[in-house]
């Protein structure tokens, strides 16, 4: 499983894992539409470029997450998947497939106000990255 749902008593979280830094922060983008939206329709029709940077790998995380957010939200882009192109400390580029946003298609779940640095957390055990990550609803 690339993620699991947390319980907390006024926000949603998350849990995503991966092998790699670059599969966690993709794991996390899919953690939170999944919270936003139902995946199982969203069609992988069109490629958008996606890039962020930010002062240290927490901040990224939280700056990439609002991005992906930003895309959803604010461009009405439904995204289904994420191949990370870059990734080093403080900067991340992105290619996403997806479509324009259809509201009978691609109905809202939850909405989701922003990803928040509440409780963050990324670290690496035993070769397996982890991140715990609450959102803002």
């Amino acid at each position: 499983m690339a993620f699991e749902l947390l319980e907390h008593p006024a926000d949603i979280g998350f849990r995503a894992f991966d092998e790699s830094l670059p599969g966690l922060f993709a794991n996390c983008a899919l953690a939170l539409l999944s919270i936003a939206c139902d995946l199982s329709a969203v069609q992988p029709a069109n490629r958008y470029r996606l890039w962020v940077s930010s002062g240290d790998r927490e901040s990224l995380l939280v700056d990439w997450l609002n991005e992906v957010l930003y895309w959803f939200d604010g461009k009405r882009i439904a995204l289904e998947s994420f191949q990370i192109d870059h990734l080093d400390e403080t900067s991340l580029i992105a290619t996403a497939l997806g479509e324009p946003r259809d509201p009978v298609r691609h109905p809202a779940k939850l909405i989701v106000k922003a990803a928040t640095y509440h409780q963050l957390r990324i670290e690496e055990r035993d070769g397996c990255w982890m991140a715990e990550v609450y959102l803002d609803v």
